[in-house]
């Protein structure tokens, strides 16, 4: 878990060094599904930050509800970062309830 920053930075010491990436690896980042998915590409735009730290860009915070001080659900995926919002969390806490409990989370 981590939280967003103030100005759109997730920092984590464990998940994201994990992948290999350093300070300045590029990274393709985008939405799907409800979840933030980072990969690195030669290619992209955005950049690791710091060693652990990658700035998501507004219009995908803007598009997933993320203000500072979200929390958010980190796992590394092979070679990419998938960011689990809250609201792909509940959706997905939700349909595993409704398919083992039959019923809705409360």
């Amino acid at each position: 878990m981590a939280a967003i920053d103030c100005n759109g930075r997730l920092s984590d010491a464990t998940v994201i060094p994990s992948l290999g990436w350093l300070a300045g690896t590029r990274l393709d980042i985008r939405v799907s599904g409800g979840l933030v998915l980072l990969t690195a590409d030669p290619q992209a735009v955005f950049r690791v930050t710091r060693p652990g730290q990658v700035r998501l860009p507004a219009t995908v915070r803007h598009w997933c509800g993320l203000v500072p001080g979200t929390r958010v659900l980190l796992v590394a995926d092979a070679e990419r970062l998938v960011v689990h919002p809250p609201a792909a969390l509940h959706a997905m806490i939700t349909a595993f309830h409704t398919a083992v409990l039959g019923g809705e989370a409360v």
